[in-house]
């Protein structure tokens, strides 16, 4: 996505423009079932390294200048609530959403595939499609990714705080299992902190994306309780291991990184350390738990995200420390001229989590 001469910067609407979002507003009519067409294409995404996003990057709300990321930024569309307040906007624009999904796709953690269709084939008793619930769907690229990969008929129930993201993954749901089975989708607002068993009553399997490192200590044990209340599994990919690899090196790569991460923790979210949070947690309630790393491994073709990455990333870090501003302001040019002229490598590390929760003898 790289061009050698960068146009104007800018601004993409974080809400999709012909598109109606009227039905997913209403409560009444939050939950529905059915099958979609392909979901509409974005054709405003700027794909220059000078192009900016709102709501794209690491923080949900990165800009041009580190000087500027919002204090808003840390929850994204992953705090879900019933009745958002209208001056409360999507924090994630579909475009940013969009852009990373192919770096998403690639990173996720095919390892854990097997030994999830190995669960997901058991109990023999079951009848019916395996029903999966997606937390924090985003305009639904996980289910895009893994709907295609088991077999099998399969309901998904797509969940986000966003009406507008929710539009978006009901829209470009897949159709068809691997086995060429059916595949629909429903999609359902609501406050992840209130997560009940009962709100998984009958799932087979809780899916999430770059979700973990959003929650609290708190949030994620609600998770893995409801997850092994209901005995079903869980595969909750892409969270931010905390560390990351530029090439060429930098003498501030270093700093940059430890303010972001920590700007991560602050307010007491999880952060680099969701993970084994998470672990633990699901471990506690007598769950067989796996991690593989799936980290984005960025290169000149991947450089329209790389530049939204960089903005959110040293952003957060000057939020955290606004006394790196100047020398910030100094990095974020000389990573963005790399990154345009197609010599800046990156590898942000990920870690993809698979909990295996025992079945609570309820077949689905």
């Amino acid at each position: 996505m790289s061009e050698s001469t960068a146009p104007t910067a800018r601004a993409v609407s974080a809400r999709p423009g012909t598109s109606d979002p009227a039905q997913a507003t209403n409560p009444a009519e939050a939950t529905r079932t059915s099958e979609f067409p392909d979901a509409p294409k974005s054709t405003d995404i700027a794909e220059s390294t000078t192009g900016v996003i709102p709501g794209a990057g690491p923080t949900g709300g990165s800009t041009a200048r580190p000087t500027a990321a919002p204090a808003s930024a840390e929850r994204a569309t992953l705090r879900l609530r019933e009745t958002p307040a209208p001056e409360d906007p999507p924090r994630y624009a579909p475009e940013w959403l969009r852009l990373r999904e192919p770096a998403d796709a690639a990173a996720r953690a095919y390892d854990l595939l097997d030994p999830l269709r190995t669960h997901l084939a058991g109990p023999p008793e079951r009848t019916g499609g395996l029903v999966v619930h997606d937390l924090g769907c985003g305009t639904g690229s996980m289910g895009r990714w893994l709907a295609p990969r088991l077999d099998g008929a399969q309901h998904w129930v797509l969940h986000d705080r966003d009406p507008y993201l929710l539009h978006f993954a009901a829209a470009g749901a897949p159709r068809s299992a691997a086995d060429g089975s059916r595949v629909t989708v429903e999609t359902l607002r609501g406050d992840l902190a209130r997560l009940t068993p009962d709100a998984l009553s009958g799932a087979d399997l809780v899916t999430a994306s770059a979700l973990l490192d959003v929650l609290t200590t708190e949030e994620v044990g609600t998770l893995a309780a409801a997850c092994a209340a209901a005995g079903c599994a869980a595969l909750l990919t892409l969270s931010v291991a905390g560390r990351v690899d530029l090439t060429p090196a930098h003498p501030l790569d270093a700093e940059i990184a430890e303010a972001f991460n920590d700007h991560q923790r602050r307010t007491g979210l999880l952060g680099p350390d969701a993970v084994t949070a998470a672990g633990d947690a699901f471990a506690a309630h007598g769950a067989t738990v796996r991690a593989h790393p799936s980290p984005w491994r960025l290169g000149a073709d991947e450089a329209g995200l790389t530049a939204q990455w960089l903005r959110g990333w040293v952003g957060a870090a000057v939020e955290q420390r606004p006394e790196l501003r100047e020398r910030a302001e100094a990095y974020l040019d000389e990573r963005l001229a790399a990154c345009a002229d197609g010599t800046l490598r990156v590898v942000v590390h990920h870690t993809d989590l698979l909990a295996l929760c025992r079945p609570t003898g309820g077949a689905s």
